[in-house]
């Protein structure tokens, strides 16, 4: 592993641009795991550091793995989210086989391991790990994102608004931090009352009011006892719980969870920005927008965003483990009997059904006349296309655009293309967009390109890949 964390260490730190210490190690481990079966997939952390001194929040999501609002909330601030002064520390996907199996808990409720867990937890590793995070000294507060049935009220108002419900509240264990605590929040109801009039100054109907709700844990609550929050206050780390309802669309849920992270941020003084409104429909484009994972040598390219439901006879390569690496911490590759589920969150997004060949590595890109301008094109990339390309011949090399068929031609190099070429239905996007372009020799993979019809009301530019994905790796036996 030890060569592997060298050769990816300046894609990490050009994915996330400033990294403590804590941050650094936290990354490498996710990242350079093997993953030997699904039942190892582990969370990532992403640093998100400013030149500004200031506080640092450490944001969680997906400890239980039912709740979407919550871990895309905190994915979409690990990145879209520019911070401007302070450090904000994102760990999206916690309970990460959970939210795969779109389980509250595959090995139990996570969020009741934190008062003591076995030693033979299958989740122990995770719940020391996340610990010394949340008890690291660099760390001012921490924020829990929770998605909770109906809507907390304080009294009784129906079966959905009560006393026992936890959507739409902001979780305290109790009013205020241990005497001896002088830090940030000390106020811990104070601090939670003002977040939650924040939230509902933009509430997008009267009736998804935001309130406080204190467990008064060390009372008495057995259950709370042994949560994330209250092991963060018995370390003097102030710690909410933010319940968006369960009654929401993910959007609607991911709404609430920005709009609470977003007032707590500002409490903390820090300050950030996003290249999003925050409206539930430009929500639900980010959440998708532009997710992809490269694999085979980074030799393959797959846009996950509108990918369709199959994508068949990808070529992987003979007997060698599967490496990938995703621009998202939502996506993962999940290996079944005969193919690959490819996942984003909970959600199963496509089934990709590979094809087994030797690698060449030999050639690294391929040459292109596109939109009457030529282009070295690098595999594993994207390029765009307005009206046309072609592929430049190459000697002893054959050229395969999946969805183009020309009578008598095997190798497709040296003619020209447009959409209405292709067959919209071997396109890798449900808008028949977005085509593969593959390259052979002697039966072996080369490497593919995918030629993009989308941007064909802008200028044709290419899109590479490297510095935008976070390395992983699967082996699979």
């Amino acid at each position: 592993m030890h060569s592997l964390y060298n050769r990816f260490f300046c894609l990490l730190a050009r994915r996330l641009p400033v990294m403590s210490a804590l941050g650094i190690a936290a990354v490498f481990w996710s990242a350079g795991l093997v993953f030997a079966s699904q039942s190892d997939l582990g969370f990532s952390v992403h640093t998100l550091t400013s030149k500004v001194p200031g506080k640092t929040a450490l944001i969680v999501g997906g400890i239980q793995g039912d709740e979407p609002g919550g871990f895309n909330a905190a994915a979409l601030i690990a990145t879209r989210y520019k911070i401007l002064s302070g450090q904000v520390i994102v760990v999206p996907n916690l309970n990460f086989e959970s939210i795969i199996k779109r389980s509250r808990g595959v090995y139990g409720d996570m969020n009741r391991k934190f008062d003591q867990v076995s030693k033979t937890d299958p989740e122990r590793q995770t719940i020391v790990k996340i610990k010394s995070m949340i008890t690291d000294p660099g760390v001012d507060f921490i924020l829990n994102l929770h998605d909770g049935s109906g809507f907390f009220t304080p009294t009784r108002e129906s079966n959905l608004r009560n006393p026992d419900r936890w959507g739409q509240s902001i979780i305290i264990d109790q009013a205020r931090m241990p005497a001896k605590y002088t830090g940030l929040f000390c106020d811990l109801a104070a601090t939670a009352q003002q977040c939650a009039q924040d939230v509902n100054a933009h509430l997008i109907d009267p009736g998804h009011t935001v309130r406080v709700k204190n467990t008064r844990t060390a009372e008495g609550d057995e259950e709370m006892a042994k949560t994330l929050t209250f092991f963060a206050l018995k370390n003097e780390k102030p710690a909410f719980g933010v319940e968006a309802s369960k009654s929401f669309l993910t959007p609607g849920r991911v709404y609430y969870h920005l709009l609470a992270i977003e007032s707590f941020l500002k409490k903390a003084g820090i300050s950030f920005e996003r290249d999003f409104s925050l409206t539930r429909s430009e929500i639900g484009m980010a959440i998708d927008k532009d997710i992809a994972l490269t694999l085979g040598e980074r030799r393959i390219l797959i846009y996950a965003e509108n990918i369709r439901s199959r994508i068949n006879y990808l070529p992987m390569e003979k007997n060698s483990g599967l490496q990938f690496l995703v621009n998202n911490p939502l996506l993962a590759l999940v290996h079944n009997k005969s193919d690959f589920s490819l996942y984003h969150g909970n959600r199963c997004l496509s089934r990709l059904r590979p094809q087994y060949f030797e690698y060449d590595l030999g050639i690294d890109s391929i040459e292109m006349d596109v939109d009457g301008q030529r282009k070295q094109v690098p595999f594993g990339s994207r390029i765009s296309v307005k009206e046309q390309f072609m592929v430049h011949p190459i000697p002893d090399h054959r050229v395969n655009i999946i969805g183009f068929s020309k009578q008598d031609i095997e190798d497709e190099a040296g003619v020209l293309v447009t959409r209405n070429d292709c067959m919209q239905r071997f396109s890798i996007d449900r808008d028949g967009r977005i085509f593969r372009i593959e390259v052979y020799s002697q039966g072996k993979f080369n490497g593919m390109v995918l030629a993009d019809f989308r941007f064909q009301d802008k200028t044709a530019d290419m899109v590479g890949t490297t510095s935008h994905f976070t390395i992983k790796e699967q082996v699979f036996r």
